[in-house]
């Protein structure tokens, strides 16, 4: 009986190594791809959020001068051929 609960007990803390190696794997693995992609996001040349909200925002205010531009010149060529 003695043996058999020493052979639990040697399975036992085998599996537990066992996870205790996978789970270092794991996160070894997981370090491992996010510095993979990290450096190759870094060589792609990406912008950052604020760098596109920032050119987004100069884009609509640049729409808004153009409508307004349009609107002007409608303004003025109506103008011009009433006079003319």
């Amino acid at each position: 009986m003695q043996t058999r609960n020493r052979l639990l007990d040697d399975v036992s803390q085998l599996m537990t190594n066992a996870m205790g190696v996978a789970q270092g794997a794991r996160t070894e693995a997981e370090t491992a791809m996010k510095s993979l992609m990290d450096r190759w996001l870094a060589d792609r040349d990406f912008v950052t959020r604020e760098e596109f909200d920032a050119v987004r925002a100069m884009a609509q205010k640049a729409r808004e001068e153009n409508e307004a531009l349009k609107a002007r010149l409608a303004a003025l060529e109506a103008r011009s051929d009433t006079k003319g």
